[in-house]
């Protein structure tokens, strides 16, 4: 039954006032919608890196900026250079207690507290390069035994890793490296699992920080040393201690950064700014490789042609007689710690696989870089 006017215009809100309910219903819904981006917009995580300075310091930059810039303000990375909290041994624990809100590092700087660590990073080549050692970490189940392993440990940790490392060179000696035997019973520096190998091999290996390398050598410390690539040695002035710089080497020849969050600060953020920090590493990934390729090359230019220094390729019988002690070192830690040899074991499945398809598909890129410049160290 139909009402007539007068009690149709009693029950039915005017227009007028349905859009200013409806108006303040927004406003309201608006304001409850903003709240959390203001909260957001105040959040800032507390983040040191391992390094003071040098290109390894603009890497972790560079992927702060890469936050910074996709978050759009409503979250903020505040990074702190080596040592502003804590020392360097002490970064993840720092982590862990939430003392920092996170760290920007590598594994082998908390291999005293599992061996397996270094297998995240420092560990052997199974004919992988950091790129597919980083395959397996996020498609290989490489992450969910790290994850194991935080559990184990009890730390309180989320980790993203990025930026596949060339294979660190040899380092620099007194003399011209031909022979494993010219390698014994030298003092060398060099850090994670690499220091049991080369400790195989016959050397007298010292872990030091990055920061104290040139200054050991040069009191006589040590005899000998590496740390990861040519812009980072001449920052150090290896040069002024060293003019024979072996390159390649299988003692540490995939590595690659993390980056780690403590756990709750990380669960504490909205999904869309966890993915951020997440999404951020993998581009930084290829950032690091295209920025940094070009600097090491430089550099290596440099050293050679503007400060002397005599840059060879370590020997292949060099490099054979590291991979057996890689073997040595290996089955050893495998005997006696299961977990170690269930990531050996799953990045062994990984690896034959993967590197089947790309040695049988990849040309010789050695092949064509001689046909077209000579012999690579002729040609820096």
């Amino acid at each position: 039954m139909i009402k007539d006017k007068k009690s149709l215009k009693a029950t039915t809100p005017s227009r007028r006032k349905f859009f200013k309910v409806a108006a303040a219903s927004s406003a309201t819904a608006v304001g409850v919608l903003a709240m959390p981006n203001i909260a957001s917009a105040a959040k800032t995580l507390k983040v040191q890196a391992a390094w003071g300075g040098g290109i390894f310091l603009e890497n972790a930059q560079a992927y702060v900026k890469r936050v910074n810039d996709m978050s759009g303000g409503s979250l903020k990375i505040d990074l702190l250079p080596v040592n502003s909290v804590v020392k360097t041994s002490q970064m993840q624990d720092a982590v862990h207690r939430g003392v920092l809100d996170g760290a920007h590092y590598v594994p082998a700087y908390w291999y005293s507290k599992s061996a397996a660590a270094s297998l995240f990073g420092t560990g052997p080549c199974w004919g992988w390069s950091a790129n597919e050692m980083l395959g397996w970490i996020h498609y290989g189940g490489g992450r969910e035994l790290f994850n194991e392993l935080m559990g184990t440990l009890g730390l309180n940790v989320v980790s993203f890793f990025n930026s596949a490392m060339p294979a660190q060179p040899l380092g620099w000696f007194k003399e011209q490296i031909k022979a494993s035997s010219q390698m014994k019973g030298l003092k060398y520096r060099t850090v994670g699992l690499a220091a049991d190998v080369l400790g195989e091999m016959g050397m007298s290996v010292v872990q030091l920080p990055g920061g104290e390398i040139q200054a050991a050598m040069k009191s006589g410390l040590i005899d000998a040393a590496e740390f990861n690539n040519p812009t980072s040695d001449s920052d150090f002035g290896m040069q002024d201690v060293s003019k024979h710089y072996h390159l390649a080497s299988f003692h540490q020849s995939q590595e690659a950064f993390e980056i780690t969050f403590n756990k709750k600060t990380f669960g504490g953020l909205a999904p869309e700014l966890q993915k951020i920090l997440e999404y951020a590493s993998e581009a930084e990934n290829s950032n690091f490789f295209w920025h940094n390729t070009l600097r090491y090359a430089d550099d290596l230019g440099k050293l050679k042609n503007k400060l002397g220094v005599n840059i060879y390729r370590t020997p292949d019988s060099v490099m054979a007689d590291q991979l057996k002690a890689w073997d040595v070192i290996t089955d050893k830690f495998s005997n006696k710690d299961p977990f170690f040899k269930k990531v050996v074991d799953s990045q062994k499945v990984y690896a034959k696989k993967v590197m089947a398809y790309l040695l049988l598909n990849q040309p010789d890129y050695g092949m064509a870089y001689k046909h077209h410049f000579g012999e690579p160290t002729k040609a820096i």
